[in-house]
C-alpha cells in the first residue's frame, strides 16, 4: 500500500472517485475504497479541533462503519472516531469502545484497547470507569499477543492516578508464561511491568529467574537490557547472582558498544561506565574495543576515553596510553584536550609514564594542547607531590603559548605554588604583572594577585617591586569590583604583618588524600539497578531526577483547584498554616541499627492518595531540626530518591515558608507519611511523621535514615 500522500495515492484516489462504477463493484476496488476512508479519516482527524461542529457530522458514520462485516473497517472507523479530538466525544465512542473490546478480530481489539487510553485522556481528570477498566484487565488473557501488551499500557496511562497497572502473582505469572509470543517490542514493555511484582518466597524468584534466562541472550539490545534490570532488582539480596548476570550480558553489551547505530553506542557506553562503578575491570580484558574510530561522532569517542581511563591496569597501560597519545593531535580541540585530561587522570596511577607523555606534549607548541598539559599538572601535583619536580622543570617557556584563562590560571597558580623550584618563576608572573591592563579575564587577575603573595613570602628580593605595582593597579585603576576587592584583601593583610600572611595563605601545597574523593570505593549493584535500562546513566542521576520531577509537576499544574490535594495546594501556595495541631510532640532519643529496615523502591503513592492517607492518621512523632539557609529541592529530592523516599509535593526553592510532602513505605508494609515545614525566621526545620500501623522500631528506623539525609544535604549534625 503506497504512502496516503504520495502522488502515486493521490492519482489512484482520483481515478477511484472519478469512476461510477466504484459503488457497483467495491470488491473489485476494495483497496481504493479503504485508502480512501483512511484518507478522509485523517483528514476530518486533523481538522476536527479547528471545526469541531463540522467534525461531529462525520461521528455517524464512523459508528456505521464499527459494525461493517469488514474487521479492517471496523478498526479503520474505530480508530478515526477515536482521533476526534472535540468536545463531547467520549459519549459517541464509549459503545463503540466496549464493543470492540469484545470483538472476535484482534486487529479491531487492537485498536480497541488504544482507543480506551485515548477517550480517557479526553476525559482529563475525571472519576476512571471502572467496568472499562475491568475489561481491559480480562483482556490481558487474550489470545492475541499484540492485544495483551495494548492493554498492559492502556491500564498504565488510564491509572497513572493510582499509581499505574497493578501486577499481582496470577498476572505476573501469565505475563511471563506468554513471553514467548510476543515480539521485542512487547517483550521489552512486559518485562518493564515485571519489575512491580515481588516473588513471594526464594522458591519462586528462582522460577522466574530461570523462566527469564534466556532472554540474556535475546538478539534484541532492548530486550536484554530489560531481563537485565529484572534480574537485578529480583535479586537484589544475592550479589553474586547480580555479578553472575552481569558477567553474562558483556557480550551483548560490548556488541552494543560497537553498533552501527550512534544512539546505542552511546548509551550502551554510558551503562558499561555505570556497571565498571560496582565491578572495576569487569571489561578490561576487551580494552581495545573502547578504541576511537576516526568516523565517531565527538560525543561517543569522549564516552569511550572515560571508559579506557577506568580499564586500565599493570597488562593493558601502555597501549592505552599510546592510543590517547594519538588523540591528542586530533584536529577538534576538544577532544585532542579531553585525551590529555585522560592522561593526567591515569597519571594519579601511573605517574611517571604518563608525565613524560604530557611533557613530550609540550613540545609541539600548540596553543589548546599546552594549555591542557598545564591544567592537567595542576591537578596532577596537588595529588601526587611526588610529580612536582618534573612538572617543575617542563614549566618553562609556556608562557608564551597558553592564552585562554583556564590555562593561564593554572600556570600562575603553579608559579605561585611551586615558584621556589621554578628559576624563572618571578620574571614570568612579572610579564604578566606589565601586562595585566590589556588581560580580559578577571580570574586571571585574582589568580595572578593570591599567587604573586604566596611567591613573595618565599622570593622576596625578586617580588617585591612587582608586587607594589600590581596591588596598586587593582586598588586605584581596576573596574572589576571583585579584583579590586582581592587586591584590597591582600593589601590589609601584608599590613598585619608576614607572619599572618603566611598562616592565611601557607596552606599545604598537596594533599593526596583527595584522590580518594576521585576514586570512590566500589558502589553495591543495589544502588543503581533501579536506573539501570533508564536515561539515569545519560543523564546523570541528580539531573535526572530533576527531569523526572518536572514532568511529575505538569500534570497537577493542569488540573482543576479542586482536584490538587490540599497538601498540594498547601504547598503551591505557601500558607503559613500548617495541615496538622502542634500536639503530640516527641523528642527523638534513641539511634536503633536501621540496616534491617529496609524501604521498598516502586512504594508510589499519587497527590489524592496521600491525602487521603494523611487526613486519616494520627502524628506519630515531630521533631525540628536545626537549618541555616535556603532548602535546595533538587539536592534533597535527589537524595531523598537514593534511599527510595517519594516526593509528593515540594515548594520552589525560596518560598516563605517552605514546605515538602514524602511518603515512604518499608518491606513489612508500613507506610510512612512526612511533612517538612521550613520558616526561615525560626532557622529550624519542622518534621512531622505519620506512619499507617504504630510501630515503635520502625519509626524510630525510619527517622533514622530521613535524619541521616536532611544532614548529608544542609550539613546537620547527627
Amino acid at each position: 500500500m503506497p504512502y496516503l500522500g504520495s502522488d502515486e495515492a493521490v492519482r489512484e484516489l482520483k481515478r477511484v472517485l472519478a469512476n461510477p462504477h466504484v459503488q457497483a463493484d467495491r470488491l473489485r476496488y476494495r483497496g481504493a475504497v479503504l485508502r480512501a476512508k483512511r484518507l478522509a479519516q485523517l483528514y476530518v482527524g486533523a481538522h476536527a479541533r479547528g471545526q469541531p461542529e463540522l467534525a461531529l457530522l462525520a461521528v455517524n458514520t464512523l459508528r456505521t462503519d464499527c459494525a461493517h462485516p469488514s474487521p479492517l473497517l471496523r478498526g479503520l472507523a474505530l480508530r478515526g472516531l477515536c482521533a476526534l479530538r472535540v468536545p463531547g466525544i467520549q459519549e459517541y465512542i464509549r459503545q463503540p469502545l466496549l464493543n470492540g473490546l469484545r470483538d472476535k478480530a484482534s486487529y479491531v481489539r487492537r485498536v480497541a484497547v488504544l482507543g480506551c487510553a485515548k477517550m480517557q485522556s479526553l476525559q482529563g481528570d475525571s472519576e476512571v470507569d471502572g467496568a472499562l477498566v475491568n475489561e481491559l484487565y480480562s483482556l490481558l488473557r487474550d489470545p492475541d499477543p499484540i492485544v495483551v501488551v495494548n492493554c498492559l499500557r492502556a491500564l498504565e496511562e488510564i491509572l497513572r492516578q493510582e499509581g499505574g497497572v497493578v501486577i499481582n502473582k496470577p498476572i505476573a505469572h501469565h505475563l511471563l508464561n506468554r513471553m514467548a509470543d510476543l515480539d521485542q517490542w512487547g517483550q521489552s514493555e512486559v518485562l518493564a511491568f515485571l519489575l512491580r511484582y515481588t516473588p513471594r518466597s526464594d522458591e519462586e524468584l528462582f522460577n522466574i529467574l530461570n523462566l527469564l534466562d534466556g532472554y540474556l541472550k535475546s538478539s534484541s539490545p532492548s530486550v536484554v537490557m530489560a531481563a537485565t534490570k529484572l534480574f537485578l532488582v529480583l535479586a537484589s539480596e544475592y550479589p553474586h547472582v547480580q555479578t553472575d548476570v552481569l558477567v553474562r550480558v558483556k557480550g551483548p553489551l560490548l556488541a552494543a558498544c560497537t553498533s552501527e547505530s550512534r544512539e546505542l553506542c552511546f548509551t550502551a557506553l554510558c551503562h558499561v561506565r555505570q556497571i565498571l562503578g560496582s565491578l572495576p575491570g569487569h571489561f578490561s580484558s576487551h580494552y581495545k574495543k573502547f578504541f576511537c574510530s576516526y568516523s565517531e561522532p565527538h560525543y561517543i569517542k569522549c564516552q569511550k576515553m572515560e571508559v579506557l581511563c577506568e580499564l586500565v591496569n599493570d597488562e593493558n597501560v601502555q597501549q592505552v596510553l599510546e592510543e590517547l597519545k594519538g588523540y591528542c593531535t586530533d584536529v577538534s580541540v576538544e577532544l585532542a584536550q579531553g585525551a590529555i585530561f585522560a592522561i593526567g587522570s591515569i597519571a594519579r596511577t601511573y605517574t611517571e609514564q604518563c608525565v613524560g607523555i604530557l611533557t613530550e606534549l609540550l613540545g609541539l607548541k600548540q596553543e589548546h594542547i599546552t594549555s591542557a598539559v598545564v591544567q592537567a599538572f595542576r591537578d596532577l601535583v596537588w595529588l601526587c607531590p611526588q610529580c612536582t619536580e618534573a612538572v617543575c622543570q617542563a614549566l618553562p617557556s609556556c608562557e608564551e603559548i597558553v592564552q585562554d584563562s583556564e590555562g593561564k590560571q593554572a600556570l600562575v597558580w603553579l608559579l605561585g605554588v611551586h615558584g621556589e623550584k621554578v628559576p624563572n618563576a618571578p620574571y614570568v608572573l612579572e610579564d604578566f604583572v606589565e601586562n595585566v591592563k590589556s588581560e580580559t579575564f578577571p580570574a586571571v587577575k585574582m589568580e595572578l594577585l593570591t599567587s604573586l603573595v604566596r611567591l613573595f613570602l618565599s622570593r622576596p628580593a625578586e617580588c617585591q617591586d612587582m608586587l607594589g605595582r600590581l596591588l596598586y593597579y587593582c586598588i586605584e585603576e581596576e573596574t572589576d569590583m571583585a579584583v579590586r576587592d582581592r587586591g584590597l584583601f591582600y593589601y590589609r593583610l601584608l599590613q598585619a604583618g608576614v607572619e599572618e600572611v603566611k598562616r592565611v595563605l601557607c596552606s599545604p601545597k598537596s594533599d593526596p588524600s583527595l584522590g580518594l574523593l576521585e576514586d570512590q570505593a566500589e558502589r553495591p549493584v543495589n544502588t543503581w539497578a533501579s536506573d539501570f535500562n533508564t536515561l539515569a546513566p545519560i543523564y546523570g542521576k541528580a539531573r535526572w531526577a530533576v527531569i523526572t520531577a518536572d514532568w511529575a509537576a505538569e500534570p497537577r499544574c493542569a488540573r482543576s483547584p479542586s482536584a490538587i490535594p490540599s497538601a498540594s495546594r498547601a504547598v503551591t501556595a505557601s500558607s503559613s498554616e500548617p495541615l496538622i495541631s502542634e500536639g503530640n510532640k516527641e523528642v527523638f532519643e534513641v539511634h536503633p541499627d536501621s540496616s534491617s529496615h529496609t524501604l521498598i523502591p516502586y512504594a508510589h503513592l499519587s497527590a489524592e492518595q496521600f491525602e487521603k492517607t494523611w487526613m486519616s492518621l494520627d502524628v506519630s512523632c515531630k521533631q525540628a531540626l536545626p537549618w541555616h539557609g535556603a532548602a535546595h529541592p533538587d539536592t534533597l529530592q535527589t537524595a531523598l530518591q537514593v534511599v527510595h523516599i517519594q516526593t509528593i509535593a515540594m515548594s520552589k526553592a525560596g518560598a516563605q515558608p517552605w514546605k515538602a510532602y514524602l511518603s515512604a513505605q518499608d518491606d513489612a508494609g508500613c507506610l510512612f507519611l512526612v511533612e517538612l515545614l521550613l520558616e526561615m525566621e525560626n532557622s529550624e526545620m519542622q518534621v512531622l511523621v505519620k506512619q499507617s500501623e504504630a510501630r515503635a522500631e520502625a519509626l524510630q528506623s525510619f527517622l533514622v535514615v530521613l535524619r541521616t539525609v536532611m544532614g548529608t544535604v544542609v550539613g546537620l549534625r547527627s
